[in-house]
């Protein structure tokens, strides 16, 4: 592989993995004006986030036998047709219900290129360089904060909040060019692999004993949860308690998303010397400290505008040293059923995002306490079920005698 095709690879699965996080932070700087359109409340509207975040969840647990089965491009190109035609209707929506449903089944077409993604990379390179490849996947990924909100807050200020929709639907027409002039076509169909519910559901249980995968994927996928509680609370706390302008809040959003990108980068050279475990050690430790003094510093009332922006944007440097390590972790184990443990790790990962934007919605207390418990509570979980599992993994490795498949860790950091 030349370094062109690797680049035009990278950023081909990056578009596609950027179709949710595109979906569910452009319309952001749009809720005061969609809670008045609709004549709602924001509340509701974050409702439609959280349903979206459902939406990511039960879909994948779909795609991914589907992958595996009929090979990686043909069910990515019906989600993403279904994401085209429900991103239309959701920029013609006349009341918040169908609005909340829309979102839902957006969701459902839209997180194939999540699924996909994941897989491909697991596909294409091998396992000593998945954890890099993620890296840059995550930098890709990482753009699309700093680009969706300023961009969504701009066009919603200029066209209304119903363009963000029409152009997403845009963008997603020519992710799916891109997709079959120039991606892969990665593992081929497996006609061996059923799609009756008892042979998925058997799939899914192989994949749930792996103890690496289950060990990353609970505590990753809660960890990773933390910036959707960020994402559901920040347009409240910027623009009503702070009072910024949409344009603002994007920009707002958009420096807090350069945390992930200057992080993923860090982790691409970090990499070279240390493993994807010692990283995520060291990530959920600091995270932790910082959601706390977030918490604390919230209650007391310490913060202005801009020390709450300064200790954000310290907290989120830490996803982008978190999210590429856990997902490496945990589907390094995978030459089989890669699919279906892609889908298993993004559909938690999205059940934990929906379940902690929800927290921040039912939480709403007219500050930013909730965000912020919700975020560290998250940090927290996810070092304690960390260190939890090391421990009861070596506990049952040395209890068996004999290190197997199952009971020895698979590092995916580079060998000094």
């Amino acid at each position: 592989m030349t370094r062109k095709q690797y680049i035009v690879i990278i950023l081909i699965l990056g578009s596609l993995a950027t179709i949710s996080p595109f979906s569910i932070d452009m319309y952001l700087p749009g809720f005061p004006a969609i809670a008045s359109d609709l004549k709602t409340t924001i509340a509701q509207v974050q409702l439609s986030l959280t349903a979206y975040l459902v939406g990511i969840s039960v879909g994948q647990l779909l795609y991914g036998p589907l992958l595996d089965r009929y090979g990686r491009k043909m069910p990515l190109y019906a989600g993403l047709f279904i994401y085209i035609l429900t991103s239309l209707a959701c920029a013609y929506t006349e009341s918040i219900n169908s609005f909340v449903l829309m979102r839902f089944l957006q969701a459902i077409g839209g997180c194939v290129g999540m699924v996909a993604a994941q897989a491909l990379v697991r596909d294409i390179f091998p396992v000593n360089k998945t954890a890099q490849a993620f890296s840059l996947l995550t930098l890709v990924i990482a753009v699309s904060p700093m680009v969706a909100p300023t961009v969504g807050g701009y066009v919603t200020a200029a066209f209304g909040w119903h363009s963000v929709f029409v152009i997403l639907a845009v963008i997603t027409a020519l992710i799916m060019l891109g997709v079959y002039f120039f991606l892969p076509e990665g593992r081929p169909a497996d006609a061996s692999i059923s799609l009756k519910p008892k042979a998925v559901l058997k799939n899914f249980v192989l994949v749930l004993k792996q103890e690496q995968f289950l060990l990353y994927t609970l505590a990753g996928g809660i960890a990773t949860a933390a910036p959707f509680a960020y994402i559901a609370g920040s347009a409240d706390v910027f623009m009503n308690i702070y009072k910024v302008s949409e344009q603002e809040y994007g920009w707002i959003f958009a420096f807090l998303a350069f945390a992930m990108i200057g992080s993923t980068q860090l982790n691409h050279i970090i990499l070279n010397r240390f493993k994807s475990e010692q990283v995520i050690n060291f990530t959920l430790f600091y995270q932790t400290a910082a959601g706390i003094l977030l918490v604390v510093g919230t209650y007391y009332g310490w913060f202005s505008k801009l020390s709450l922006i300064g200790l954000l944007f310290i907290f989120l440097t830490g996803q982008g040293l978190l999210n590429p390590n856990a997902t490496a972790l945990s589907l390094a184990p995978f030459t089989k059923n890669t699919g279906s443990a892609a889908a298993l790790l993004g559909s938690f990962r999205m059940a934990m995002g929906g379940l902690m934007s929800a927290a921040v919605s039912v939480l709403h207390t007219g500050t930013a306490l909730p965000m912020v418990s919700v975020m560290a509570g998250c940090s927290l979980v996810g070092l304690l079920l960390l260190l939890l599992g090391k421990r009861t993994i070596r506990f049952r490795a040395s209890r068996r005698a004999v290190e197997d498949d199952t009971s020895v860790l698979v590092s995916t950091g580079q060998e000094r």
